[in-house]
């Protein structure tokens, strides 16, 4: 893993070789022929790091391992500081949403949830440091755009002029794959976060795969449901089925069986499924895509500015791509029944899907 040095950076707004921008009326600018946004003046430049962010990580705007790994940078990276830390800890002095993971690559890298995601942080520094932006606002932004990619994700909110200031974060903050639900939930209402909010956050398992929990090459890249590159809710229906499959050479770390070959379940997800907690939350997802693509834009804007006063920061969200649209509706996988499902939300029963076409199959590596 390559030691990255923490490097201050301007968050001025850089100068860049492009028109100047036409007012279009009161509240729109045309910042450039197809760009049009309400801040001129902080949001124009970031249309050009767009176009960067979309060739140097995400391959021209493919839903791929750039995605991925930048929406668990997202996550990771926000630290859930919490108020009594902020009061009382000298190590941490800010905290939240503030690009650490990239000031910091040399500590939190280490942590095992992050450990393949050093290329990533590397590049999302290069563009950063090139363009005067702080790491918090790169890698909101990255978030937001790869996404952008996926059919059936939302449009994230994207507030500029983070600060550049981060301490690295201490290990153990972020709940990880082994933690039991009282664990989890304790730690994510800490930091302000309900229940409701941390099933809706996990709706990013859904474009999710493994790199780091099971080391052995057969099960690299397996992902968390048969559809990881839409954002739609198999995650949550997959995640309700039956058990299994381990993934070859597994269990890996935090690993429980999974109703597909192929497919890896974590431990955290499946005991969240069936918490009486969480349990209502999840079922009401399984069937509607839409509603997990809402719930996730309204928890997610809320983790991007942890630890940051939103008044203070520049909607630039207009820079974001809209949505693409899912084909496919929610179903069981083929070889499976809706029987394989496991309800645990008192006094319901889980929605009845159709079923799949065929034998069962294997899930595929998430793309490369």
């Amino acid at each position: 893993m390559k030691i990255a040095t923490f490097v201050a950076l301007s968050v001025a707004a850089g100068v860049f070789a492009t028109p100047a921008p036409q007012i279009l009326a009161p509240t729109l600018t045309i910042c450039a022929p197809g760009e049009i946004t309400r801040n001129a003046q902080i949001c124009c430049k970031w249309f050009k790091i767009g176009k960067e962010v979309q060739n140097e990580l995400f391959n021209g705007g493919q839903c791929a391992k750039g995605a991925r790994r930048v929406l668990q940078d997202s996550l990771v990276a926000s630290k859930l500081i919490t108020e009594t830390m902020q009061l009382t800890s000298t190590h941490i002095s800010g905290g939240g949403a503030d690009g650490s993971i990239i000031a910091h690559s040399n500590i939190e890298t280490t942590f095992v949830p992050n450990r393949a995601l050093g290329p990533t942080i590397e590049a999302l520094r290069k563009i950063a440091i090139r363009n005067s932006v702080s790491f918090g606002d790169i890698l909101n932004f990255a978030n937001a755009m790869g996404l952008s990619n996926c059919p059936g994700a939302p449009r994230l909110q994207f507030l500029a002029g983070k600060s550049n200031s981060s301490q690295p974060s201490p290990p153990g903050l972020i709940p990880g794959p082994g933690n039991d639900v009282n664990t989890i939930l304790n730690r994510m209402a800490d930091a302000g976060f309900s229940a409701s909010d941390t099933v809706d956050l996990l709706s990013a398992h859904t474009m999710a795969s493994q790199e780091a929990l099971n080391l052995n090459p057969a099960a690299a890249r397996a992902p968390f449901d048969s559809t990881p590159a839409i954002f739609d809710s198999q995650f949550f229906i997959e995640t309700l089925l039956k058990g299994r499959f381990f993934t070859p050479g597994g269990p890996g770390f935090g690993e429980v069986t999974s109703p597909l070959p192929g497919e890896f379940r974590m431990q955290s997800d499946f005991t969240i499924a069936r918490d009486p907690r969480t349990s209502c939350r999840w079922q009401s997802m399984m069937a509607d895509s839409n509603l997990m693509a809402t719930r996730f834009r309204a928890a997610a804007a809320k983790l991007s500015v942890l630890g940051f006063e939103p008044k203070a920061l520049t909607d630039c969200s207009d820079v974001i791509p809209t949505r693409v649209s899912i084909v496919r509706a929610p179903h069981i996988p083929a070889g499976l029944t809706n029987s394989d499902v496991e309800g645990f939300c008192a006094g319901t029963l889980p929605p009845n899907f159709p079923v799949a076409a065929g034998p069962l199959q294997t899930v595929a590596p998430a793309l490369p």
